[in-house]
Parts: C-alpha cells; sequence; structure tokens
C-alpha cells in the first residue's frame, strides 16, 4: 500500500512538473530568467493580463483602451513598443517582444 502512494506521488509530482515546464515555454521570457514555480504563476498571470490588454486595445482602438490598466506605459497595438507589428497576424515573436518591454515597464 506504501509504495503505491509513493508510485502515486512520484506521477503526481512528474505530471507537475511537467505541466510548468509547458507553461514555461509559453510564456515569453528574459534569457535571465530562471524562475521558480510561484514566479512562473505570478509571471502567466501577468502575460495573461497583458494579452487581455492587447484585445481589449484591439477591439476599443488605442485611445479608448488606454485609460485603465496596470501601469501607464503599456505597450499597445499601434503604440510605440512595436509599432511596425500586428499582434495577431505577426505570431509570437513581435508579442513576446511587446510583451517584454510591457513587463520591464511594469517593474
Amino acid at each position: 500500500q506504501r509504495v503505491m502512494a509513493n508510485v502515486r506521488e512520484r506521477q503526481r509530482t512528474q505530471s507537475l512538473n511537467d505541466a510548468y515546464a509547458q507553461l514555461r515555454q509559453i510564456i515569453p521570457t528574459l534569457p535571465s530568467d530562471k524562475l521558480s514555480k510561484i514566479q512562473t504563476l505570478k509571471l502567466a498571470t501577468r502575460y495573461i493580463d497583458f494579452l487581455y490588454q492587447v484585445l481589449r486595445t484591439d477591439q476599443q482602438g488605442p485611445m479608448e483602451a488606454g485609460g485603465e490598466g496596470g501601469g501607464g506605459g503599456q505597450v499597445v497595438p499601434g503604440g510605440d513598443g512595436a509599432s511596425s507589428c500586428s499582434y495577431v497576424a505577426a505570431g509570437g515573436d513581435c508579442l513576446s517582444y511587446a510583451f517584454s518591454v510591457w513587463r520591464m515597464e511594469g517593474e
């Protein structure tokens, strides 16, 4: 019985570690980042907030969406953070760069 509990715990731990590894691959990070699990979760929530701001700005236009949100220096589509790219069409590179800029401004 104890052996089976240990096996289940190892499987649970491995599943959790795999999930964190996948999350770390999805979230744009800086080369200097060596994130703990809690830091990974906090950064993931910031990335979700950033994506929400991008979508909200895209729907409302840059002038309407600038009033609220987390911080004055937001990188928004059409803003000066990455002015030549369309966030949705450009794929991950432009979005990753914009998130890195947004993240640095928020710290």
